[in-house]
């Protein structure tokens, strides 16, 4: 493999790699609900994400599957590459491995239903009238 193909190789990887946390970032639930949010890259230069708490790893990658696209290509760029479980699951992202982890993972229904979890969409809602402060003054010190 010459240099330029392995540039261009190790440019899919990192391009891969930014679309899955792009995706991930615009969830707040998902970033809200996980605790130990870790990533790395794998010896045969697979991605690795692991996070404890939060949703099981067959939704994130359903969450995946429905996200990260390209505007110029008709249908998604995650492909399941093995079987997917509530511990893990493995995608295939342009041609990337992505292999997903959830320690201990309370899936996205129980993580919706769990009273006194703090959510960023909550915390930012001013149409709620209450007579204490709103959860996003006490945040900004207002």
């Amino acid at each position: 493999m010459g240099d330029d193909e392995l540039s261009l190789t190790s440019a899919r990887r990192y391009e891969a790699f930014g679309r899955v946390m792009a995706a991930l970032s615009t969830e707040a639930e998902f970033i809200e609900s996980c605790r130990d949010l870790t990533w790395w890259r794998g010896s045969d230069h697979s991605w690795h994400i692991e996070w404890r708490d939060g949703p099981y790893a067959s939704e994130v990658a359903a969450l995946l599957a429905e996200q990260v696209r390209d505007p110029e290509f008709d249908g998604s760029l995650v492909t399941p590459a093995g079987p997917g479980g509530s511990a893990t699951a493995v995608l295939d992202v342009m041609g990337v491995r992505f292999e997903l982890r959830a320690i201990d993972p309370l899936g996205r229904d129980r993580v919706r239903a769990t009273p006194g979890l703090w959510r960023l969409a909550e915390a930012l809602d001013t149409s709620r009238a209450t007579n204490a402060r709103h959860p996003w003054e006490e945040l900004l010190g207002g």
